[in-house]
């Protein structure tokens, strides 16, 4: 029996997500992403579809690799402009009782002590319902932003990363113990001043002497998904993540991935099906198979090749504006950005070669991941092949058009997935962690985070 798939709608708070040039379409609406409007009516379409998360990305530089500068990229709205991620989630709670919210934040240019605190806030206000996309950058554009030469490279980022959860973990497990909190109005006793600590990190990139500025919120550790498929990410996925979101462009790929990170959860003395993992992908689709490749091809006509190459050129470190379209995307180690993007388009698949020009129509819809055109009983069938050929958990669903695609997901794939025992016809109670895991609203105690926990 195909088990229960998982989905989360793909957004990021720009214009041009994973299609650019299709923000130009008549019935898209992505230019309308600086308007709460926007993110409300977005989140209340997905609970409608029973949605298990909005998964947020975010970048915090410009893509300005491809033929050298950022010109492609702000004349094609590549990604930019781009909002801070974390703002609409409290309005998008308002209106949703049991979506769950996974927003990438780069640990790379905050201190801990601030974050723990803005993610135990949204962990507060959205009643628990907040994930933390743990990234470390591939923009060197970012980096200068910054105020650094260029970003830290890739293996030593996981060092950094590395020292960054432990300083996060214990802010958020250890500073308050259970029962700190009293809200005792008639003794005039917020909390127990005892059962509150002042936590003394000193790491190898982060030091501080504090106390965790909130009260426990309901998860305390945000839900942990981990956006890093390289061999560092996957090492570091394999100790930290709850949820890995993984890139592809084919379920070859995808599966080795899958594979080489159970194989690691395990290593690392994990449950490898305590890894959640969601892989990228695009959904066309219509009431008939005609009308979803009829709408394909619409769509086609709006597409961007150079945006995507802007994109690609960002995601792998190297200038495609560089290169001819006919020619091989090589491997290079050197390489200081996404090397799992890289990757994916190069050494992944032996026996699958990609030129400049393919990549270009691979990326216009969809990025890196791959795409499923047809009828919502096509599509349903064809995501039942992925989760049996790859072993991946489910899917972030990126749009071609905001919010056609997701409304089309809603009202058409899910009761074909329903109707399939693929999805679940209604939420779990209880916060995100437990809706994900069906059990308590806190890691569990084989988690890293769990042995910084006072013990009574």
């Amino acid at each position: 029996m195909t088990k229960q798939l998982r989905l989360n709608a793909f957004d990021m708070s720009c214009i041009g997500h994973q299609s650019p040039g299709l923000w130009t379409h008549p019935d898209d609406r992505a230019d309308t992403y600086n308007t709460l409007e926007y993110w409300t009516d977005l989140a209340k379409t997905l609970e409608r579809g029973k949605f298990d998360a909005l998964f947020l990305a975010d970048v915090l530089g410009i893509y300005d690799v491809y033929k050298g500068g950022p010109d492609t990229a702000l004349e094609q709205a590549v990604q930019v402009p781009v909002n801070d991620p974390l703002m609409p989630i409290s309005a998008m709670a308002s209106v949703t009782e049991h979506l769950g919210f996974g927003v990438t934040c780069a640990l790379s240019y905050e201190l801990p002590y601030p974050f723990a605190r803005r993610m135990s806030t949204l962990d507060h206000l959205t009643k628990g319902r907040i994930g933390w996309n743990i990234v470390t950058g591939y923009l060197d554009s970012a980096a200068r932003g910054m105020g650094m030469a260029k970003q830290v490279d890739h293996d030593d980022r996981y060092d950094v990363a590395e020292d960054y959860v432990q300083a996060t973990y214990k802010l958020w497990e250890a500073s308050w113990e259970d029962g700190a909190v009293l809200r005792d109005r008639q003794g005039r006793r917020f909390a127990d001043a005892s059962k509150i600590h002042r936590i003394v990190h000193e790491g190898p990139h982060f030091r501080f002497d504090a106390i965790h500025l909130c009260e426990p919120s309901p998860q305390r550790t945000p839900v942990l998904f981990q956006a890093g498929a390289s061999k560092r990410g996957r090492d570091f996925a394999a100790r930290h993540a709850e949820c890995v979101f993984i890139n592809g462009p084919s379920k070859k790929v995808i599966g080795n991935i899958v594979k080489d990170l159970r194989a690691r959860a395990a290593a690392a003395g994990r449950d490898p099906k305590d890894l959640v993992i969601f892989t990228m992908m695009t959904v066309i689709t219509d009431t008939t198979p005609k009308a979803a490749r009829d709408k394909y091809q619409d769509y086609l006509g709006y597409v961007s090749e150079e945006g995507a190459l802007a994109l690609m050129s960002g995601w792998t470190g190297v200038d495609f504006g560089a290169m001819k379209s006919g020619d091989v995307l090589r491997f290079n180690d050197k390489a200081n950005a996404q090397t799992s993007a890289l990757e994916a388009f190069t050494i992944a698949d032996p026996n699958r070669e990609w030129t400049v020009g393919e990549i270009a129509r691979h990326a216009a819809i969809g990025g890196r991941g791959p795409m499923i055109v047809g009828s919502a009983a096509e599509v349903a069938e064809e995501m039942r092949a992925w989760i049996e050929e790859t072993d991946i958990d489910g899917f972030n669903l990126a749009y071609a058009l905001t919010p056609g695609t997701f409304t089309d997901i809603a009202d058409l794939v899910v009761p074909e997935l329903q109707s399939r025992g693929m999805f679940k016809h209604d939420y779990a109670k209880g916060t995100f962690r437990e809706k994900l895991f069906g059990r308590g609203a806190r890691l569990p105690a084989n988690h890293p985070a769990a042995s910084v926990r006072v013990r009574m």
